[in-house]
């Protein structure tokens, strides 16, 4: 083999347990209970400080590349990633020129990546209005599923579909079993409610209602059930949603549903006025609505846990004047989902167990990635190593993220990335190793 990784702790399909691993080929051989006798021409002996896990899959990330990599782009946003122990992400088809809502803007996007990644990248593709044509041609170009907006997506090159296409778009979708994420926030009802402006996050907190968002994902569920599509909630913040999710599942609906670290680690009350670093959508609400997000995780009701982070330059944020009506509307998280999720987790009686669950297994199956998000034989040996019980308290200046802008800076983490592996090697961020991902080869 071509490394064996000794550890006392690693999570495997057993729980968290002792285990030897081999790898030959960038695949896992072998998984042993720890101290079986494996051969290798590289052994890597773990500390009693650390835990082998597999490399998080994060399926919810704005690279933004070609077009508006100033505000990230493909080198920065995969050294991030496998800084924060991600050793595969998808994605998302806007906020990049074009965007990625035909084959052509597709091969524009592999072109801008190729060569540049630290970590494993695939695609989502763009539904839209108008382009139901070009969804069968992306599909079969390998994209790993669809999204849409209910409601006007930040940027004007990609227009949110009308209740009318987003059927349109699931009837086609359907016929050959592609997956439709949804951005679900429902125009008429933000458009109603108070416009945001000025400095205090109260009043941005009501510009972005509950109320729009539960009747969305309504919506969302009414037209997966209609056309026996599949269909998956791109970061829930409502909890009131949740017993809409639970019951459509009982009815046999295909609905999974994701949420995002920031709305399981802040809570309203305590974001400053003018902080507009906090400021995305849907928002970030109030306590009582965090407890039972990660109840819900509890419940299984969520599905994953993903970063959706969404990056952009210092000065779109408006932090000359805090206003949030005007800045842009993102968390950039990629590199801290990890620790952010452990802090939280360990204090509510979650286990590393749940955290892999969450953040790799779950979302691997999601996008359909076969070899992704488990320490089993024939999975890639992509891995973390983790020391869960070390702290550190974030500097935005130290990340890899292109832009200095985070939520999380100054805020104290539990839990360190030692190093990330990706198909046997360790990503040192000098080379690029990753490959461009598409649908069935993964």
């Amino acid at each position: 083999m071509d490394l064996v990784v000794r550890a006392a702790r690693a999570v495997t399909s057993a729980g968290e347990v002792p285990a030897t691993v081999g790898v030959d080929g960038g695949r896992i051989v072998a998984v042993e209970p720890g101290g079986a006798a494996l051969a290798g021409d590289r052994v890597l002996d773990l500390g009693d400080d650390v835990v082998l896990l597999p490399g998080l899959v994060d399926t919810h990330v704005h690279v933004n590349d070609p077009g508006r990599a100033e505000w990230e782009g493909f080198e920065t946003a995969t050294r991030a990633a496998a800084a924060g122990g991600v050793t595969t992400i998808v994605d998302m088809p806007l906020n990049s020129l074009p965007p990625t809502v035909d084959v052509a803007a597709l091969d524009v996007k592999r072109k801008a990546a190729a060569g540049r990644v630290h970590v494993d990248v695939g695609f989502w593709g763009g539904a839209i209005p108008g382009n139901v044509g070009d969804l069968r041609g992306l599909h079969d170009a390998g994209v790993f599923g669809f999204k849409c907006f209910l409601l006007h997506s930040g940027v004007d090159e990609f227009p949110p579909l009308a209740p009318a296409g987003l059927d349109e778009a699931l009837r086609e979708l359907s016929s050959f079993d592609a997956l439709m994420i949804v951005h679900a926030e429902d125009a008429h009802e933000i458009d109603e409610a108070p416009e945001p402006h000025g400095g205090r996050y109260v009043d941005f907190l009501h510009s972005r209602p509950r109320q729009a968002e539960n009747l969305a994902i309504s919506q969302v569920i009414d037209a997966a059930r209609r056309n026996s599509a599949r269909a998956h909630i791109l970061h829930l913040s409502s909890s009131d949603a949740l017993p809409l999710i639970a019951s459509a599942r009982r009815d046999g609906v295909r609905l999974s549903a994701e949420t995002c670290p920031h709305y399981l680690s802040f809570v309203a009350e305590e974001i400053r006025d003018g902080a507009t670093q906090f400021k995305c959508c849907p928002p970030i609400r109030e306590a009582a609505n965090r407890e039972l997000l990660w109840q819900g995780l509890a419940d299984g009701v969520i599905d994953t846990i993903v970063s959706d982070h969404s990056p952009c330059t210092p000065e779109l944020k408006r932090f000359d004047s805090g206003d949030f009506g005007q800045a842009w509307g993102g968390i950039s998280s990629l590199q801290l989902g990890l620790p952010a999720i452990w802090t939280q987790a360990r204090q509510r009686g979650f286990a590393l167990t749940d955290v892999v669950a969450w953040m790799a297994e779950r979302p691997a199956a999601q996008a359909g990635m076969r070899r992704k998000g488990h320490l089993a034989v024939g999975y890639d040996a992509d891995f973390c190593v983790f020391a869960p019980d070390e702290a550190f308290v974030v500097d935005v200046a130290k990340l890899k993220h292109r832009n200095p802008v985070s939520a999380y800076d100054r805020r104290p983490l539990a839990g360190v990335v030692r190093s990330t592996w990706l198909r046997g090697t360790e990503i040192t961020g000098d080379e690029p190793r990753g490959a461009l991902l598409t649908r069935g080869n993964c």
